[in-house]
C-alpha cells in the first residue's frame, strides 16, 4: 500500500505478496530505513541503499516470485479443462497477480479495517480469494473461465502457498516474525503522522525508554511440569532466561477452585471469592453459571469490578476471561466480541497468508496429528486415557490459530506502547486436559509457546516502549483415570441412586420454621438435586431452597446422601455445614475446618498442608454448593478421579493442579515469601506496575481487602492445631 511515496507494512495479504514489495522499493525511495534514529534524509537513504538490505529484500522478492510460479503452475494443472500451462504465461500471470494485488489489497485491507470482529475473519478469506481471481480474469491466456472454476482455482492457490511457505521456513517462525515486523512499524508510522513527529525505527531495546509490563500466561501449566521441562533443555527461551539469572522460577499455590476463571478474576480482580468453581448454580436466580460463555461472563464482570484491576491504567486485557478493567479488551470472553476496528492487527492477522490461512492449513494438519497420536495411545494401551474425538479435534487447531491471533495483537498494543499487557494462552491446557499434562503431546504444545516467547523477544525492539516480560500460569493440571471409568457410572448417577426414593414430599426451610407453605422461589427449571462439576471438584445443590442447607436440613430430604456420598471410593471429601461450622467427611474420618478438630482418620491428608484453608476459605465463596465434593487422590501416584471426562484435570484438589508458576525477573523484590492464591498475585503484580510507575495510585490503597485476607489466614494459622505452610521452593 503505498500513501505519500511510504510503503505501509502489514498491507501484504496474499501468497505473492513480497513480489509486490518488489514493486514498492522500485517505486518508493522515501520508505523508512530500519536504522536506530531517523536523523537526516542522507542517513535515511544509505540505510535504504544498504547492500544487506538490498539482498534481504531481492532474496523475498525471488522467493515470492518463484513460490508463485510454482503454485500457479500445480493449480493450473490440477484444473480440468485447461488446454495450456505455457511457462511464459505462467511467469506473466505472476506478474499480473502482483499488479492486481498492489492496487486491491490496500482498498481490501481498508474495508477489513472497517468492519473489524467478525468481517475481518470473513475478508480476511475473501480478500486473498479476489486478488487471484482478478488476476485469472485478466490472464491473456485466458485458461480459466467461469466464477466457480476461478474460485476454486485461488482457493487451491492460496492454499498451496501457504504449505509451500511453511515448508520453505522448515517450521521456523521467520515468516511470522517478519510479518510481525510489518505490522509493529505501520503502527509506529501511523502515530508518528498523527503525532507529527519522525518515525523511528530501532535495532535493540533502548535504555532510556519508558518501561512496559507484558504478561503472559500459560494456561493450565504446573511448576512441576515446567521446571522438568526447563531442566531437559526443551524451552530454550525460557531456558536461557533463567540459566542467565536474567529471570527467576517460583511457584505459588492456587487454592480452591483451581480453574482459570477463580484464578484470573483474582489475578485480574482481587476478587477469587465471588468465583466458586468453573460452573455453579445461583439458587437467587435459578440461573446455571458457566464461565467461558461470554453471557455469564458479562454478567460476573461488574461483580469483579472495582475500577482499581489490573490493567486500569491504560492496560490491555487479550484473550481472558475477564478485563482487569483494561482500556482495551481483545478476545475477552466477558467483552462477549472479537476485535473491533481499532484492532488493525486483528485485520492484517486475517487477510495475511502468513496469518489466517497459514493456521488453518497448520490447523488441518493439527487434526490429522492428533488422530495419529490418539490412534498410538490406544495402540500402546496407554493408561489413563480418554477418546480424543469429537469437538476435540476442532479445539486443538482453533487453539493454535487463537495463539498466533494473541501473538500478533501483542506485537500491535507493543507497537502502540501499551503500558501493561495481559495475554493467555490455552494451547497447553487443551492438550493436556485430553493427552495428559505431561504426555510427549501436551509437552509439544509447552515448546510451541516456549518458541512464541522467542518470537515477543525478537519483536521487542519494535516496541515503543522498553517491555518487561512476566510469565506466569493460573493453575496446574493433574492426572487420572475418570470417575466413570474407575466405577462404571458418573457422579451424577451416584448421587440420583442414594437419593432415589428419599425426597419429602413438602420440604422444610432450613431453619425449620414451622411454616408449611413452599418457599417463595419459583421452580427451578432444573432437577430437585443438581451436581455441578468442574473438574474433580462438584458442587450439588438442593435447587428447591433459596438459602444454602446445612447437614440437618440436607439429612430431612435426603437421608442416604452424605452418608452414601462419604463411603464411596471415588469420594475423597464430602464438605458440608455443620453445628459448630463447615466439616469435612471421608470414608473413616472427619475434619472440622474451623478449628482444626479430627475424628477418626483424618481425610485431608491425602491432599496436603494447605487443604484445610483452601477448603475454609472456599466456603466463604458466593453460591456455593450445599454439598462440595472432592474426589480421592492416590497418595503414590497423587492421580485424581476426575469427575468430567478428562484425564488431565483441574479445579479441586490433589495432584499438581494447584501448583502454579511465575517466572519473573530475578531482581525484582518479591514482598510475599509465599504466593498464597491468585489475591496475591494480583497484589504483587499491582506492586511490580507500581515499581516500573505505571500504576497512578499507591499498592496499598488498591489492596486493603487483601490485607485484611492475610490478617485472617494469619488468624487460622496460629490457632493450635493448624498446620504449617511449606515454602515454595525459589529457583
Amino acid at each position: 500500500m503505498y500513501r505519500r511515496g511510504r510503503v505501509i507494512p502489514g498491507t501484504v495479504v496474499h501468497p505473492v505478496g513480497p513480489l509486490c514489495d518488489c514493486l514498492a522499493v522500485a517505486i518508493s525511495p522515501h520508505e523508512p530505513p530500519a536504522a536506530p534514529v531517523l536523523r537526516s534524509w542522507r542517513a535515511e537513504l544509505r540505510a535504504l541503499l544498504s547492500w544487506r538490505r538490498i539482498l534481504n529484500r531481492l532474496r523475498a522478492v525471488l522467493r515470492s516470485a518463484l513460490v508463485t510460479f510454482v503454485v500457479l503452475t500445480v493449480t493450473l494443472w490440477l484444473m480440468p479443462g485447461v488446454e495450456s500451462n505455457d511457462i511464459v504465461d505462467t511467469l506473466g500471470l505472476v506478474a499480473i497477480v502482483a499488479g492486481v494485488g498492489a492496487v486491491l489489497r490496500p482498498l481490501l485491507l481498508l474495508g477489513i479495517t472497517a468492519l473489524g470482529g467478525w468481517g475481518a475473519m470473513l475478508l480476511g478469506v475473501i480478500a486473498q480469494v479476489v486478488v487471484i481471481v482478478v488476476a485469472l480474469e485478466l490472464d491473456p491466456a485466458n485458461r480459466i473461465s467461469g466464477l466457480p472454476s476461478l474460485v476454486i482455482t485461488a482457493i487451491l492457490a492460496i492454499i498451496g502457498a501457504a504449505i509451500v511457505d511453511w515448508m520453505a521456513d522448515s517450521g521456523t517462525d521467520d515468516t511470522f516474525v517478519r510479518e510481525a515486523r510489518r505490522l509493529m512499524r505501520g503502527v509506529r508510522r501511523r502515530q508518528a503522522r498523527l503525532a507529527g513527529g519522525p518515525v523511528l525505527t530501532f535495532r535493540r531495546p533502548r535504555q532510556g525508554a519508558e518501561p512496559g509490563l507484558l504478561m503472559v500466561q500459560f494456561d493450565g501449566l504446573s511448576e512441576p511440569v515446567l521446571r522438568w521441562a526447563v531442566r531437559a533443555g526443551n524451552l530454550p527461551t525460557l531456558g536461557h532466561w533463567l540459566r542467565s539469572g536474567s529471570h527467576t522460577m517460583r511457584g505459588w499455590h492456587t487454592g480452591l477452585p483451581s480453574t482459570t476463571p477463580a484464578s484470573q478474576a483474582g489475578i485480574l480482580h482481587g476478587a477469587t471469592r465471588q468465583i466458586p468453581a468453573f460452573r455453579w448454580f445461583e439458587k437467587d436466580t435459578g440461573k446455571l453459571m458457566v464461565t467461558n460463555r461470554p453471557r455469564d461472563a458479562a454478567v460476573l464482570e461488574p461483580r469483579l469490578s472495582d475500577g482499581r484491576g489490573l490493567l486500569r491504567d491504560g492496560g490491555v486485557s487479550i484473550g481472558n476471561a475477564f478485563s482487569g478493567d483494561a482500556a482495551v479488551n481483545l478476545l475477552t470472553v466477558s467483552h462477549a466480541a472479537l476485535p473491533g476496528r481499532s484492532a488493525r492487527g486483528w485485520a492484517a492477522f486475517m487477510a495475511s497468508p502468513y496469518g489466517f490461512t497459514r493456521a488453518l492449513v497448520l490447523g488441518v494438519g493439527e487434526v490429522f496429528t492428533e488422530l495419529h497420536q490418539a490412534r498410538q495411545q490406544r495402540r500402546r494401551n496407554l493408561q489413563p486415557r480418554v477418546s480424543r474425538s469429537g469437538a476435540f479435534l476442532a479445539l486443538r487447531p482453533a487453539s493454535m490459530l487463537l495463539r498466533d491471533v494473541n501473538v500478533s495483537l501483542i506485537a500491535e498494543q507493543m507497537a502502540r506502547g501499551a503500558p501493561a499487557i495481559y495475554c493467555d494462552l490455552v494451547d497447553y491446557d487443551e492438550v493436556a486436559h485430553h493427552a495428559g499434562p505431561a504426555r510427549p503431546e501436551s509437552m509439544r504444545q509447552l515448546e510451541s509457546l516456549d518458541r512464541m516467547l522467542g518470537v515477543i523477544e525478537r519483536l521487542a525492539p519494535e516496541a515503543a516502549r522498553r517491555y518487561h516480560l512476566v510469565v506466569l500460569s493460573d493453575h496446574g493440571q493433574s492426572q487420572g483415570a475418570t470417575f466413570r471409568q474407575r466405577y462404571g457410572e458418573s457422579l451424577d448417577e451416584v448421587v440420583e441412586r442414594f437419593s432415589a426414593g428419599d425426597e419429602a414430599e413438602a420440604p422444610e426451610s432450613p431453619a425449620e420454621s414451622e411454616a408449611t407453605e413452599e418457599p417463595e422461589f419459583p421452580e427451578p427449571p432444573v432437577a430437585p438435586l443438581l451436581v455441578v462439576s468442574s473438574g474433580n471438584l462438584a458442587l450439588v445443590y438442593l435447587t428447591k431452597f433459596t438459602e444454602r442447607l446445612d447437614r440437618a436440613a440436607i439429612d430431612r430430604q435426603y437421608p442416604r446422601l452424605i452418608r452414601g456420598l462419604a463411603a464411596h471410593p471415588g469420594i475423597g471429601l464430602v464438605i458440608v455445614r455443620d453445628a459448630d461450622g463447615p466439616v469435612a467427611l471421608g470414608t473413616s474420618g472427619s475434619h472440622r475446618l474451623s478449628d482444626g478438630t479430627v475424628q477418626g482418620i483424618d481425610p485431608l491428608l491425602p491432599y496436603g498442608p494447605r487443604a484445610r484453608y483452601d477448603l475454609l476459605r472456599h466456603q466463604e465463596a458466593v453460591h456455593v454448593g450445599d454439598l462440595v465434593l472432592i474426589s480421592c487422590v492416590d497418595p503414590v501416584t497423587e492421580e485424581v478421579a476426575a469427575f468430567e471426562e478428562l484425564v488431565g484435570s483441574h479445579g479441586g484438589l490433589g495432584g499438581w493442579q494447584t501448583d502454579a508458576v511465575l517466572v519473573h525477573p530475578a531482581r525484582w523484590p518479591v514482598t510475599e515469601a509465599e504466593l498464597d492464591g491468585p489475591d496475591a498475585v494480583h497484589h504483587q503484580l499491582v506492586e511490580w506496575l507500581a515499581m516500573l510507575g505505571l500504576r497512578t495510585q499507591p499498592p496499598a490503597a488498591d489492596d486493603e481487602a487483601l490485607q485484611l485476607e492475610h490478617e485472617a489466614r494469619k488468624e487460622i494459622f496460629e490457632r493450635p492445631g493448624s498446620p504449617r505452610l511449606s515454602r515454595t521452593h525459589d529457583g
